[in-house]
């Protein structure tokens, strides 16, 4: 799983670090670099999916760009930005640090740098040992191809390729046809979960139509029905199965089952529906165009955590958007529940104290916030259990209380100032 990710020149950060765990919630005001921090790992799953890094950026006819595009890619003045990563190993011991360093124009974006490092970790050695297994060379700079240097196990620099690029070296790697093993598995290993790292925005109203039967989950959450009615028929029964248990308790009515239906005459097309009840045993039933955008919305997060692979990143920003905020502790149980049981980690973005109040202090931990540097106005990544007066604060109310009363925010500015 990816561990950390670190941001240097990257749109508003200068250097800032996100440590990420099973669950992770960033926090900050608007415009402080929560999206920032979200596209930077928007950006690695474009990559690492074969989209060339100007594209990843700037879009081109199926990809929207970034937010900012080529323009505010980089923190002004800077021409590069740097992306490093840590990814748990298959082991204890050992992980894997992918480094990724991107010159940038406005017509133009390319790899200046790259490196992937194994490191192993000995029973009584708190630092890694560290053997490289490719790095890049910019004493050719000129050169059409950029120079990397694949491990051979032995001293020196290693085995030299020349490599396009547009893409990064990670991405061409296993075309390269190395012949050290350890070099090809470490970066495939990596590759995978960058490609396993998906930006999740469900729009409600993009999931009422009638939809084709898919095998992917797209990025709004458009093809839910189409999904979940593509999959084999136990696991379908399956995820319906959950999909009811979770949604039972959101409306005001009892949701007593969800299920998709194949529709039209070749019966490729799939539609989203629920029956409900009240307390007078009634019932009846509607499809997706009669459900409301809360219950549209968190029904398409709980079928990613249902179908996303394990060992997966699942990052949601406005995480609560669209819920009353009475639903905000059972959206918080559903995503650590089913984020446990199906090995995903999940990351997500709230302004809403009440989701903050249902985390309690246990969740302290695992809560970042993002904020503009007083001094620099540069983002910046903090740990809420790292501001230095958050005992104190937090003797006086709830973290959503702190949070929508500017407490947090005006308690970093004095450590900042420090």
């Amino acid at each position: 799983m990816i561990k950390e990710l670190k941001m240097i020149n990257w749109k508003s950060f200068k250097e800032s670090t996100l440590y990420i765990d099973p669950l992770t919630v960033l926090i900050g005001n608007n415009a402080s670099g929560k999206s920032n921090t979200l596209d930077a790992l928007l950006f690695l799953n474009r990559v690492s999916l074969g989209v060339s890094i100007f594209s990843a950026i700037a879009g081109d006819t199926h990809l929207l760009s970034l937010r900012g595009g080529m323009e505010w890619v980089c923190r002004k003045p800077e021409a590069m930005f740097g992306l490093v990563i840590i990814v748990d190993g298959e082991n204890d011991s050992t992980e894997y640090r992918y480094e990724l360093t991107v010159q940038v124009n406005k017509k133009k974006a390319e790899v200046f740098r790259e490196g992937l490092t194994l490191l192993s970790y000995g029973p009584r050695s708190a630092q890694p040992k560290e053997r490289m297994l490719f790095q890049t060379k910019q004493e050719e700079a000129d050169s059409p191809g950029i120079p990397t240097y694949y491990s051979t196990g032995t001293q020196g620099r290693g085995k030299r390729f020349d490599l396009n690029r547009s893409q990064p070296v990670l991405v061409q790697t296993e075309t390269t046809h190395n012949s050290r093993k350890e070099v090809q598995e470490g970066a495939k290993y990596v590759l995978v979960h960058l490609q396993r790292i998906f930006v999740f925005d469900p729009i409600p109203s993009h999931m009422r139509d009638f939809k084709p039967l898919s095998e992917k989950m797209l990025a709004d959450g458009s093809n839910v029905a189409g999904v979940i009615a593509g999959l084999d028929t136990d696991r379908r029964h399956s995820v319906e199965k959950t999909l009811t248990r979770y949604l039972r308790g959101l409306p005001e009515r009892e949701i007593r089952r969800v299920w998709t239906e194949l529709e039209g005459k070749f019966k490729t097309d799939a539609m989203l529906y629920c029956e409900e009840s009240w307390a007078n045993e009634q019932t009846h039933e509607m499809d997706a165009r009669g459900m409301s955008d809360g219950t549209l919305r968190y029904l398409a997060i709980v079928a990613a955590l249902l179908i996303s692979e394990p060992r997966s990143l699942l990052v949601i920003e406005e995480v609560d958007n669209g819920l009353h905020p009475s639903r905000a502790r059972i959206l918080l149980e559903m995503i650590k529940t089913l984020g446990k049981e199906r090995e995903i980690d999940v990351i997500v973005t709230t302004h809403n104290p009440a989701l903050l109040d249902a985390a309690g202090a246990s969740m302290v931990p695992f809560i970042t916030v993002t904020h503009r540097s007083i001094k620099s106005g540069y983002s910046q990544l903090t740990q809420l259990e790292d501001i230095s007066n958050l005992p104190k604060l937090m003797s006086g109310g709830g973290l959503g209380r702190l949070s929508a009363d500017g407490h947090i925010e005006s308690a970093l500015k004095e450590d900042d100032l420090i």
